[in-house]
């Protein structure tokens, strides 16, 4: 064998060689990647747990706090009912008490009321030209109108059909002249105080 074939021969065994190694290094590195893949993988899939842990675990903490805002809204629109309710009990109760004050009042003054106006049926018709006796009458008519202007009011009665809630009968009697259970006579005049009655008119009825 002559020496440039020995040369020749060399060659292609170093080039083999070559080949031999760029393929291991080949597998090396695709088996390498193939290791870095299944990595990357393992990791987006962890990546990929751990957000939904922590979108888990956020919407746990944001339903807590949405059930504490419900939970103190509702226990504040509790509040304001009862405390609405209590105003106006309290404003109902305060009202109904000075109605009653003020009844006790009126009942007490009506004998006034009652004496100036015997008083007046006394006086004859000279005497009521007196100086006196007009003053009198002013402080009468003055006191009478304070008392309806604080809602006291006298009940209609000669003339009206009987009323038990606003009439007391006290006497019966027979006149063709006036209607059926019609009241004649007035011997104690009657008064309301808003529609509620302070003393029932004493009457005399007639058929």
């Amino acid at each position: 064998m002559s020496e440039k074939e020995t040369s020749k021969e060399e060659l292609k065994q170093e080039d083999q060689v070559i080949e031999g190694e760029v393929e291991d290094t080949t597998e090396v590195l695709e088996s390498e990647e193939e290791v870095l893949n299944e990595d990357d993988e393992d990791s987006l899939e962890e990546k990929e747990t751990s957000k939904e842990k922590k979108s888990f675990f956020k919407k746990d903490k944001k339903d807590k706090k949405d059930l504490q805002i419900e939970e103190l809204n509702d226990r504040l629109m509790r509040t304001m009912a009862e405390f609405d309710n209590f105003r106006k009990r309290s404003e109902r109760e305060k009202s109904q008490m000075f109605e009653i004050g003020a009844k006790d009042i009126i009942e007490k003054i009506l004998p006034v009321v009652d004496n100036f106006e015997r008083g007046f049926d006394t006086i004859t018709e000279e005497e009521k030209e007196g100086a006196f006796v007009q003053g009198i009458e002013k402080i009468y008519k003055q006191f009478v109108q304070t008392l309806e202007d604080a809602g006291v009011k006298p009940i209609e009665a000669v003339g009206k059909e009987f009323d038990p809630n606003l009439h007391n009968a006290v006497m019966h009697a027979e006149d063709d002249n006036l209607g059926e259970n019609i009241v004649s006579d007035e011997f104690q005049k009657g008064y309301t105080y808003k529609d509620s009655v302070i003393r029932h008119s004493m009457v005399k009825v007639v058929n």
